[in-house]
Parts: C-alpha cells; structure tokens; sequence
C-alpha cells in the first residue's frame, strides 16, 4: 500500500506516475504504471535493458524539486556492469536503482519494449536534384619539376578547368589525404565539393582515388519536442535510403516548450544539460539511419535541421530564456550553415549542417518547413496548413498575403498526458470505431492489418499484446464516443444508466469508457477517462484557436482548403479531426493530409540548394501573429472547448454527421455535479 507522503514519480516520455514507497526498484515501479521499461534477466543487473535516466532539479510543471539523494546511491551490481560493458553518464539501472525521493524519470527508446515506429515517414515528393554538395571527377596534371607547384593548387586547378569551379578551395584535411589519394589513383581522383549558397568559394571536403563507385548522403532532420525524425538521403539519385525516428530526450525536462524555458530559467546549468540531451539524440539518430542504410556515418556529408525556435536555440547552445517572455525574442531568426561539429554532430569530420530560418519567436524553421513544402503563398484558394505536434504551427493564406502563428496544444496529441497512452509502436492502438447503437468498438492496433472484431486478430496480435493508445487512436477514439452519443458537447463522459453500456465504468468523481481490457490475457486494461477527454479538449482548442485567430485578422469566416499536416496529419481522417474540432469547418473533400510537412521542407532544402534562397525570402513575407498577446485568443480558446465548437455552425459538418443531443451534467445528482466540476 502507498501512502500520501510517499515519493512520487514520474515517468517520462508517457507521463505515467504514481508514488511508491522508499526502497522500491524502478523497475518495479515501472512496471506497476505499466511503463514500457523492457528487462529479461529478472532483475539481476546483467542485461542492461532496463536503463533509465533520472532529472535532477526543479520540475515547476510537475511542482517537483528533485534531488541527487532521489535515486539510492550507485550499487557494486551497476559498477560491475559499466565497467564491463560500459554504461552512458548519467545512465542507472532500473532494477539496482531504488525510490528515495520525488524523482523524474526518463525511459530511453533503447530500454522500450515497443520500438517506435516512425510516423514522421518521408513523404514521395518529385525535387529537381540541385544538392549544395556533388562528387566531381578529375585528372589532375602530374608534378613538374621545371614548374613547380602545389598538388592542391593543381587539383583546385583541375576543378577550375574541367567542371568550371572557379572558386574551389581545399583546407588542410584535403591536404592531409591527398597526396595518397592522386598516387594511387594515378593522378586522377573524384572531390566530394560543397557549394554553400551557391555563391563564391565552393570547397574540397574529401577526396577518393580514380573514379568513386561509390555515393555521398545527406540527413534530412525535423527536430520536434517529442519525436525526432531524420530521412537520409542519396544526395547523388535523390532516394530516401532509411527513415528513423525517435523521442527528443529533453522531454525528461518538461513536455512543452515553456516547461523547458523554465527549467533553463530555475536550473544553473539546466540550458546545457537539455543541449547536451539533444545533441546526443541527434548522434543515435544518425547512427541509426545509418545503420539501417548500412553506410558509414562518415558517408553523410550534410545535414539540414527544422525545429522550432526553443529547440532551435537548445540545439545550437543558445540559452532560450528570452523566448520565455515578451517580446520573445529569437537570437538569429537567419538561417545557419555551421560545421558538423560546432554542434558535436558524428559524421564525416567536414560535413555542413544548414538549418533553415524561423518566422519569428514562437514561429520556428519547421512552420518553415512547412511553408517550403506546401507552398500557401502559391495558392489561388485559402488554404490553412495546420502542422500538429506538441506545439502547433499554423499558416493561413494564399498568393496575396500568408499569415502565421504557432499554438501552445501540448504533447496529448502525442500520446503523452493521456492514462493509456503511448508512442507510436507495434500494440498500440491507431484507429477505432465504435457502433452508435451497440456503443461497442472495434479498433486496429500498429503493426497489424485487422480490425479486432476480425477472425485471427488475436493471433495476429499474440507477440506484440495490446499494450495502450497513441496519438492518432485517442484522437479517433473520443471523436467517435462523441458521434455514438458516449461524450456530450461539454466533453463529459456519461454514466452506463445514462449512455445505455457497461462499458461506461465509473473512475473516481467521473466515469471511463472501456475499451478493451486485456487483463485475462495478463495485458492492460485500456480505458479513455474524463482526463484524457479533458487534455485532448485543452490541446483541440489551443489548435482551433489559432486558426480562427488567423482567420480573425484576414476578416474570413471560412476557409477554402485544410491542409493536416504532422505526425498526425497522415492518420487522422478529416472527419474525425471536424468532429472533435481541431479544424474549422470545411468541406472535408478539401481536408487533405500531407505527412510530416516539415520533414518534406527539410528534405527539399537539403536536395536541392536554390530552396534554401527560395525558403529565405520566404519567411520575410510571412506575416507572424503572436497568440499570446492576442486578446480574442482566450475567447476563441474557451469556445472551442466544446465538441466540436461552442458557438461555431459547423454546417458543412452537420451535413455529413449527425451529433447526438446528449447532456450528461442535469439531473443534479451529486454524482453528476461533483464529475462536472473535476471535468471543467
């Protein structure tokens, strides 16, 4: 039995916690929460899978100060391990580490069972190939005694004459391979020759004997707050060889972005921990793309990083208390070409990384991105592209003025904050319907093709369990409890003698709806609570707010198209998006999805060098509109909190879908009113 006074912890990336008496393992703990901490060896310090990352320091979101003294000190067990096998600073093991006190634990992707699957994925997308980075092949003239001169400057000579690189320039790595590398290729060699902006000197960056079979390759990155994304690429044919995602470690820190801006703020030190957090993520990202393109990562000679403005400045080292307060200023809203290493990224020792310029404070390189990709300032209609992620990026416009504004939604849409939810991984569940009449779901889970009410489902799903709810299913799930009259307009789940099933459960002061429940089966039992409604609410309304705010300052009442773009933007369908009221109104033929926009902007700019001239005038033409100092913001927040709008007609959906008329607060039962007020 735990006791009020008891340590509380918190997990991270799943924001699942609970307290635990002094002395528990955390492993123990983990699996009590049903966290995805993976262990084979029972507990015996010998297989290393359960490692987790403790935070120290103040968690004002979380209301924790977390101390050294959190964790029981290092054991002889986790000594033994690093000094076999090695073990990452800052790393214990969740079976040897015990609770002491409140703690913030983070779960790294490596020591979860359910890998991530990658949602950001590379969208097909023709790009006129122009990389700023090319192989060239010469022959260089041999040494001459009679005219003495420099293999460098004869090989710069080569280029001048043979490609017609006017300005190319080696350093001293070039030289330092290439005395060997003309000898052995007798006098012939292929430069890998970066352009920068395609203006001026262009340089040497390295250099193969004869004629190079072989490719060079090129990261495209979409730096998010909860997930990281890269696609690598052939910059020679253009294809996308691999695609990696995994969770931005510095969600230990906080989940949202201001979260992070405060634990900079509260921490002496706590802007370079989350610097050193992410960077080390970006190197895993490369290994992995890597790995799984099986090339070595010194093949990848360039990268090119979206993000937004507070992950921006933690990436480049940059302390981001300013964006924590008016007038949010950015230190560089310009786009950045840095090597490689300014940045302690492992590829080859002379790669490039160009990282695109942001919009304004709040509105970073990925709306960016976004706005490389879909091209609104190109569009005769009004379109609205909506970028879903824990902090929303939202363009509004079309070929005479675009619009921009970023929205606080949070990381519920990632799946975080939510009772059951998860990242996306295998056992996860993705879609879901549930009977209007029956109130029965049936639902479909990552990893498998069959819905669970299909013969052979439970077969199908036997080796990866159904172990919770991501992003994409809490979505789906609530729109659809709305629709089968399960949840009313004010987001209140109803009781089993109000809505007709038994799969209305009471939770607390409020009810639950079932969903499945695994535990036969010794798997979870997976309900959606009056908290998981109440955080997609919050996170629906800060997107739908921003939009109508945009729509506020071009005087419009519509728009003509929506474009959905993010994580979730290639697995919510558009009816489900109106009904919760992500989205304005519109008619859904014209609610389209594009992918992960960002990542197609970065993987634009990355293939081809005249975007990045393109994609930097842009951003000088699109207007930023800071919701934060917006006074109707609020009034458009607290009117979207209903399902799907307070106020809003909706017609276009009304036509489509008929809403039933429930109202689950009357009758003035207790019951009833106490569930209202933990609801509101």
């Amino acid at each position: 039995m735990t006791a009020p006074d008891d340590p509380l912890v918190i997990f991270t990336p799943s924001g699942k916690r609970g307290r635990f008496p002094a002395g528990t393992p955390v492993l123990t703990a983990a699996r009590q929460l049903g966290v995805d901490l993976d262990s084979v060896c029972g507990g015996r310090g010998i297989c290393s899978k359960c490692q987790i990352t403790p935070a120290y320091g103040d968690f004002p979101k979380h209301g924790l100060t977390v101390t050294e003294d959190a964790l029981t000190p290092w054991n002889a067990v986790e000594e033994r391990y690093k000094s076999k096998r090695g073990l990452i600073e800052g790393r214990r093991l969740g079976c040897q580490a015990c609770i002491a006190g409140n703690v913030v634990i983070d779960v790294p992707p490596e020591s979860q069972v359910h890998k991530q699957v990658v949602r950001k994925r590379a969208e097909a997308r023709q790009i006129v190939m122009d990389p700023a980075t090319r192989l060239y092949y010469v022959e260089v003239a041999e040494p001459d005694m009679h005219e003495p001169s420099g293999d460098l400057e004869r090989l710069e000579r080569a280029l001048s004459d043979q490609w017609g690189l006017a300005h190319v320039k080696g350093d001293l790595r070039t030289l330092q391979m290439l005395q060997p590398a003309l000898r052995k290729g007798a006098w012939s060699v292929t430069c890998a020759v970066y352009h920068g902006d395609g203006l001026g000197e262009a340089r040497i960056l390295h250099v193969w004997p004869g004629f190079y079979e072989g490719s060079i390759y090129g990261l495209a990155i979409d730096l998010g707050s909860t997930t990281i994304a890269g696609h690598l690429c052939d910059l020679v044919t253009g294809e996308v060889l691999a695609s990696t995602g995994l969770m931005n470690p510095q969600i230990r820190f906080g989940e949202d972005l201001m979260s992070r801006v405060s634990y900079a703020m509260l921490n002496p030190n706590g802007a370079a921990e989350m610097t050193r957090a992410v960077r080390g993520a970006m190197n895993a990202l490369v290994e992995q793309t890597a790995a799984e393109a099986r090339i070595a990562p010194e093949l990848i000679f360039e990268a090119v990083i979206v993000c937004n403005p507070v992950m921006h400045h933690l990436l480049l080292g940059i302390d981001p208390v300013e964006l924590g307060q008016a007038p949010f200023a950015l230190a560089t809203a310009s786009a950045q070409t840095l090597w490689a290493s300014e940045i302690d990224m492992r590829m080859h020792p002379d790669a490039r990384i160009y990282i695109l310029p942001c919009i304004a404070g709040h509105v970073g390189a990925d709306a960016a991105a976004v706005a490389l990709s879909e091209a609104p300032n190109q569009s005769d209609e009004l379109m609205l592209v909506v970028d879903v992620g824990t902090n929303a990026e939202i363009l509004l416009g079309n070929k005479e003025k675009v619009l921009a504004c970023s929205s606080p939604t949070g990381p519920a849409f990632e799946g975080a904050q939510i009772s059951s939810g998860q990242r996306a991984a295998p056992g996860a569940i993705e879609r879901v319907e549930i009977d209007p009449v029956s109130k029965e779901p049936r639902f479909r889970v990552i990893g498998c093709d069959l819905w669970s009410d299909a013969p052979g489902f439970a077969e199908a799903t036997r080796a990866t369990g159904i172990s919770g709810i991501c992003g994409s299913g809490i979505i789906e799930v609530i729109a659809e409890m709305r629709m089968a009259g399960l949840v009313d307009a004010g987001g209140l789940i109803g009781s089993a003698e109000q809505t007709g099933t038994s799969r209305c459960v009471p939770e607390g002061r409020t009810h639950a709806y079932l969903l499945h429940d695994g535990s036969a089966e010794g798997g979870p039992r997976i309900l959606v609570t009056q908290g998981d409604v109440r955080a997609i609410q919050l996170a629906k309304s800060a997107l739908y707010a921003g939009a109508r705010l945009l729509m506020d300052q071009l005087g419009v009442e519509s728009v003509d198209r929506v474009v959905l773009a993010g994580a979730f933007g290639a697995h919510i369908s558009p009816k489900h998006a109106m009904v919760l009221g992500m989205i304005p109104d519109c008619d859904l033929a014209k609610v389209t999805s594009a992918g992960n926009a960002a990542g197609t902007g970065a993987r634009i700019a990355l293939l081809n060098s005249a975007a990045r001239r393109e994609v930097e005038t842009l951003v000088t033409l699109i207007h930023k509109v800071e919701t934060a100092i917006e006074p109707r913001f609020q009034e458009h927040f607290v009117a979207a909190n209903a399902i799907p709008h307070a106020s809003d007609p909706f017609p276009r959906l009304a036509s489509v879908v008929a809403l039933p008329a429930v109202a689950f607060n009357v009758g003035g039962d207790r019951g009833d009113r106490g569930r209202r007020r933990r609801a509101s």
